[in-house]
């Protein structure tokens, strides 16, 4: 599989690490910073990453920042990429069977690096489970869908 990954400077300590991680279990590793710990903004990097995802020549994404949060967040304004922060192997999993999540925010701050190469292993290994998760995929990747426009936002209450 090939997977690109980026991390800012609060990521840094961890990206190596995981893209070596990543290379010995046989995966392609597309390194797209930053090279130091220098203060850098994740913006930059994320979407770097989800750019390589949404045009295919990654099939998956993997960031690094201190939560995880911000990164992904900014990853998935990335039509074509469904980008999630992911603390847990369950959520990791689950994440992939549900979502068909294609690009991964990890804390390099509050999480371990042996815990975030667990994540990683289910991340890349666990299929998207389709069936009736397909169709909700589906609705989240809309765009501009008509059969919601001029929909009221008085929803009653």
């Amino acid at each position: 599989m090939r997977v690109a990954i980026a991390s800012d400077h609060a990521g840094f300590v961890q990206k190596d690490p995981l893209a070596d991680y990543l290379r010995v279990k046989g995966h392609e590793v597309i390194d797209c910073g930053p090279r130091t710990d220098d203060r850098c903004d994740y913006p930059d990097f994320a979407d770097k990453v989800a750019r390589l995802v949404a045009c295919g020549e990654a099939d998956r994404g993997v960031l690094v920042c201190g939560t995880g949060l911000g990164i992904a967040m900014t990853a998935d304004k990335v039509a074509g990429v469904r980008a999630v922060p992911i603390q847990t192997v369950d959520f990791a999993r689950l994440c992939r069977e549900h979502n068909d999540a294609n690009v991964i925010g990890l804390s390099g701050r509050f999480v371990s690096l042996e815990d975030n190469e667990a994540i990683l292993d289910v991340f890349l290994t666990t299929e998207f489970a389709g069936g009736r998760h397909a169709e909700r995929v589906a609705k989240m990747m809309r765009e501009d869908d008509p059969e919601f426009a001029g929909v009221p936002l008085d929803f009653g209450m």
